[in-house]
């Protein structure tokens, strides 16, 4: 961390790119207000620019007196403001070539242009935030869902900060426990074994909570990923497009016209479902259908759910009923294609491989039950759980608090297994130095780099 570039004057443009109603330059740094000062006139003269109140003015370029733009400005004074120091931002028209402009006659004052993530890390710096509220702020601006919003906005209030400070304080009371039965044996009672055992057993229990709860995340980020196998030529690509409503897979009436996979996002009942369009599941025919094929089962093996599609109109094929028995124990629906035309499939035995599975008839490319299939989909692949209070958003937090976990399992072997407390402890103090890399307290500009460099600019 380049200690002497913190200390220096940041602008950038803080909304997003594209032409708008409104665009805010914002500046943060002992110089902020000065800076301000060179490219903002306002519209009634004032000795002074009032703290927290808007300020209606002018941007211009007082090098030749051109206005530029009729615009707000707040001023912020340290350490009540975003980054905890002095802060600026300057509401006007949302033209690109507008804010660019400011933000240069910002940079001509006296500023430099921000770095990504640099507000918010000056945050962090400065103590306002650690390091998990800041991964919050980059999920809260990223979210693609209300449920994802909301648990990101918990998280830049504390919420997972407060929760890694519980599990911190158990493990603590857990060392000072260890060490009254070091220090102090001879003195008193020790610590009995099952005392110890339950309270590693307690922080085990939370760290796995949090950890499995990543994956909750991970499909509020990414959308429930649901293949749409079948042999080829049932009309998968007719279906992944008419999900879509659009031409994205290419149809034709060959069969094995995909060869690899599709995916694409689509939104509806509320929920996000990653589609995968793939290569038909049949026998293959040469190499790259046997790698397409094997591509396929793997992405099957990997989804939350299945859309199993047969062609209604044809006789049942063994590699149906071959199929449905794969994938009879994932989330899945067997859908009936080509309704439209004259059933010939036999559709009692197809469901009595999969008996759990919900069905439905459709016609891909007539539109026929496309409305009840998407209904059905969020029935069975998103069905209504309750969303715990704190979970994982990201990565980092996950590999971290799964080292976690494996030191207490560590310590919990070594304690039924009668080693000395010594040893328990060893393996017990060495999930501190993780919790403090977890919330920022140990960290290394490689994981300041890696969490702040894929924040926008101006946040």
């Amino acid at each position: 961390m380049d200690v002497a570039r913190l200390q220096e004057t940041i602008i950038a443009v803080s909304t997003p790119p594209g032409p708008g109603g409104l665009g805010i330059v914002r500046l943060s740094g002992r110089n902020s207000l000065a800076v301000a000062n060179k490219i903002f006139e306002p519209r009634k003269k004032c000795s002074s620019l009032p703290a927290k109140t808007a300020v209606l003015g002018h941007v211009l370029d007082r090098g030749n007196g051109q206005v530029l733009d009729e615009a707000f400005l707040i001023y912020f004074p340290g350490p009540r403001s975003y980054t905890r120091e002095d802060m600026v931002e300057i509401s006007c028209h949302g033209s690109p070539a507008v804010l660019e402009e400011a933000v240069r006659l910002g940079v001509r004052a006296g500023a430099r242009l921000a770095q990504p993530g640099e507000f918010t890390l000056r945050a962090y710096v400065h103590g306002r935030i650690d390091i998990l509220q800041a991964e919050a702020v980059q999920s809260l601006i990223n979210s693609v869902s209300l449920d994802q919003a909301r648990i990101a906005f918990g998280q830049v209030q504390g919420e997972l900060s407060h929760s890694i400070a519980r599990l911190r304080s158990l493990i603590i009371g857990l060392m000072a426990r260890l060490e009254a039965r070091i220090e102090f044996l001879e003195d008193g009672q020790p610590v009995p074994d099952q005392e110890i055992k339950e309270i590693l057993q307690s922080a085990q229990e939370q760290v796995h909570d949090l950890v499995d709860s990543y994956e909750i995340s991970r499909i509020m980020r990414e959308g429930i990923r649901v293949v749409i196998a079948g042999r080829p030529n049932v009309g998968k690509s007719t279906l992944f497009n008419a999900l879509l409503g659009k031409d994205r897979a290419i149809v034709t009436p060959y069969a094995g016209t995909t060869r690899d996979f599709i995916t694409e996002t689509v939104r509806f009942q509320g929920k996000s479902f990653n589609l995968i369009d793939m290569a038909g599941l049949g026998r293959p025919r040469d190499s790259i259908e046997e790698e397409s094929v094997r591509r396929g089962k793997a992405l099957a093996d990997e989804a939350e759910g299945v859309l199993h599609l047969l062609d209604a109109s044809q006789n049942t094929a063994e590699e149906d009923l071959e199929l449905a028995a794969k994938f009879s124990s994932k989330r899945l629906i067997i859908i009936f294609n080509k309704a439209d035309l004259p059933i010939k499939i036999d559709k009692d035995r197809v469901l009595t491989v999969t008996p759990r599975a919900e069905h439905l008839e459709v016609s891909a490319l007539k539109g026929l039950n496309l409305d009840k299939l998407k209904d059905l989909m969020a029935k069975v692949f998103a069905p209504p759980q309750k969303i715990p209070e704190t979970i994982l958003l990201h990565l980092r937090q996950k590999l971290l608090l799964e080292e976690i976990g494996l030191d207490l399992k560590a310590a919990t072997a070594k304690l039924m297994e009668n080693y000395s407390e010594e040893i328990v402890a060893e393996e017990v103090l060495k999930t501190f130095a993780l919790i403090g890399q977890l919330t920022g307290e140990i960290t290394s500009d490689m994981v300041l780099e890696t969490v702040f460099s894929n924040f926008c600019i101006g946040k």
